[in-house]
């Protein structure tokens, strides 16, 4: 039996039951909404497609491709994880908010056109934008508010792109293509702009930790990740890609080395992994697109559980700059263990996620030749595993003793932190059932002499690295201007200099106006007033008087001619 009904769905209109209900009924739905959208994910067959007539269009709707359902299948995943994570500790409007979020991701993934696609691309925006909103505070709803704009902004873009392709190539089909016009370079812009690619990087920052707890663990898995999806199957090989990758790469690195907020050094961190991807996409090949598809699934997983465990740090304390926190191993070991498995699994350490999915991505740079490209993607690594390997765990958990001693989480978010650290671990060990998911056939096999013994080197290195310069690696109260001070600061200084110089302007014309206005009215009012000399009574001699020299200028007119 064959269902032409988008799977996404499921989730979106499921969301809108969640406000109704309570107590065991209300998690009941949680639970089962996501693991009925994982059913129907695999319930459809690939090649499956559903097509439906729009205007003059063809829409499909629902395309099941290996791709597409790999990414779905995570997206449920993590929905399922989120969703018991935030059981009982957050507003309901927060979570209908994710779940349409995480069903419009996965209503991405299914579309076989670029209508249908752009459809559930807004509803994303929309979602998401909300998770932050629920959030409740003022810096979320600023931050809420910059996150819609940029979003917005990127619609934009990726609107004109569509409608620029369908006009000139006459078909919807979202399939691949090459930026070498001006449609696919809009649609390409609009994609990168959710990846998080420059100059725009940085409202992944400004914007994820702003969210709750469980808001950023969300925020953390969808918008980038599908962004990933649509370059993989929008723009695979193009070149451009390449560097955008090692800027993003590098970009988020040093960002996060900089940063003293945990919450924005995880968020710089997904700036950073998601360059790894967009790096391997722009590679192009068999090897690097599955490494791309393989590093955002197994991203998923590890990124969360970090984030998880820094948004039970911060629920538990009140606390997320690095310099208040320190020591909490002693009270929170289980936060701590799940947090640690998470920062091996990112830093791509041996028996982990991380290091048989990313490893996918060096290997195809270097199986093409790529010297710089790889040398670069390797240092990277490096780089990953001071910031999210060593940096996070150590200045969170292990520090000078901040004299916090507030207990593990409620059982729920253990739960789900031990889940997506049992995954990580068996993905790790045992990375053969994803290598089947994946888009081509994998002939890869990450654990050989030679990988092994390179991956230890380096993570050796980097943790040596950083100890010894540990003293300039401790954090200060200090804030890293990034691009975003531009729309934040910059920008709004200079729309309101614009502001009161038109203002001013404004005020001088209406000024100007309203003199000359008065001075005509003066006039007026001294000729036709009630003395002026146009008002007066005047007798009926002098008005027969004015007749007569009337009459007679009409004669002599009239004889003139």
């Amino acid at each position: 039996m064959e269902f032409n009904f988008p799977p996404g769905l499921i989730l979106v209109l499921g969301a809108m039951a969640l406000p109704f209900l309570k107590g065991k009924i209300l998690q009941a739905l949680i639970v089962l909404l996501p693991v009925v959208t994982l059913a129907l994910v695999w319930w459809i067959p690939n090649d499956n497609t559903a097509v439906i007539s729009f205007l003059d269009y063809q829409l499909s709707p629902v395309n099941s491709t290996p791709t597409g359902r790999l990414f779905a299948t995570i997206f449920c995943i993590m929905a399922f994880a989120g969703g018991i994570y935030a059981m009982g500790q957050v507003k309901i409007l927060e979570l209908v908010a994710a779940y349409v979020y995480a069903g419009s991701a996965i209503g991405v993934t299914f579309c076989g056109d670029l209508i249908s696609l752009f459809i559930f691309w807004e509803m994303m925006a929309i979602g998401s934008t909300m998770v932050l909103w629920a959030e409740g505070s003022q810096s979320a709803y600023r931050a809420s508010f910059r996150y819609l704009i940029i979003h917005l902004l990127g619609g934009m873009v990726l609107m004109a792109g569509i409608i620029l392709h369908v006009h000139t190539t006459g078909s919807t089909e979202f399939s691949a293509m090459q930026p070498d016009n001006i449609a696919s370079i809009l649609v390409l812009a609009g994609f990168l702009v959710n990846a998080g690619a420059p100059p725009l990087s940085a409202w992944i920052a400004d914007a994820y930790p702003e969210a709750s707890p469980s808001g950023m663990v969300f925020l953390s898995a969808f918008t980038t990740k599908t962004a990933v999806y649509a370059l993989l199957v929008g723009f695979p090989g193009a070149t451009i890609l390449i560097y955008i990758g090692l800027y993003m790469v590098f970009y988020g690195i040093i960002y996060a080395l900089l940063e003293n907020d945990m919450r924005r050094i995880l968020a710089y961190s997904i700036v950073n992994q998601v360059g790894f991807m967009v790096c391997a996409i722009g590679i192009g090949t068999e090897l690097a697109l599955n490494g791309a598809a393989a590093h955002a699934f197994a991203h998923i997983i590890y990124k969360a559980l970090l984030l998880m465990s820094a948004g039970s740090v911060l629920m538990m304390t009140g606390k997320r700059k690095c310099t208040d926190l320190g020591g909490l191993f002693q009270s929170m070991p289980q936060t701590a263990i799940n947090g640690i498995i998470g920062a091996l699994a990112i830093s791509a350490f041996p028996f982990t996620s991380g290091f048989v999915t990313k490893s996918l991505e060096t290997a195809a740079a270097a199986s093409q030749g790529m010297v710089l490209v790889w040398f670069l993607l390797i240092a990277a690594s490096a780089g990953v595993f001071l910031h999210a390997g060593i940096k996070f765990p150590w200045f969170v958990f292990f520090q000078k003793d901040s004299g916090q001693r507030p207990p593990d989480p409620p059982r729920n978010m253990r739960f789900s932190m031990w889940g997506f650290s049992f995954l990580c671990i068996a993905i790790g060990l045992f990375p053969g059932p994803l290598y089947r998911l994946l888009p081509y056939p994998v002939e890869y096999q990450p654990y050989t002499a030679s990988h092994l013994v390179t991956q230890f080197q380096l993570l050796l290195f980097a943790g040596f690295a950083f100890f010894v310069m540990l003293p300039l690696m401790k954090r200060t109260l200090t804030i890293s201007l990034d691009f975003d001070w531009f729309y934040r600061r910059f920008l709004y200084i200079v729309a309101r200099e614009f502001t009161i110089k038109t203002s001013d302007a404004r005020t001088r014309i209406e000024d100007t106006i309203h003199q000359h206005a008065a001075r005509f009215i003066k006039r007026l009012y001294r000729h036709h007033g009630p003395h002026g000399i146009l008002a007066r009574t005047w007798p009926s001699g002098g008005m027969v008087l004015w007749v007569a020299i009337m009459l007679a200028g009409i004669l002599l007119t009239s004889a003139l001619l």
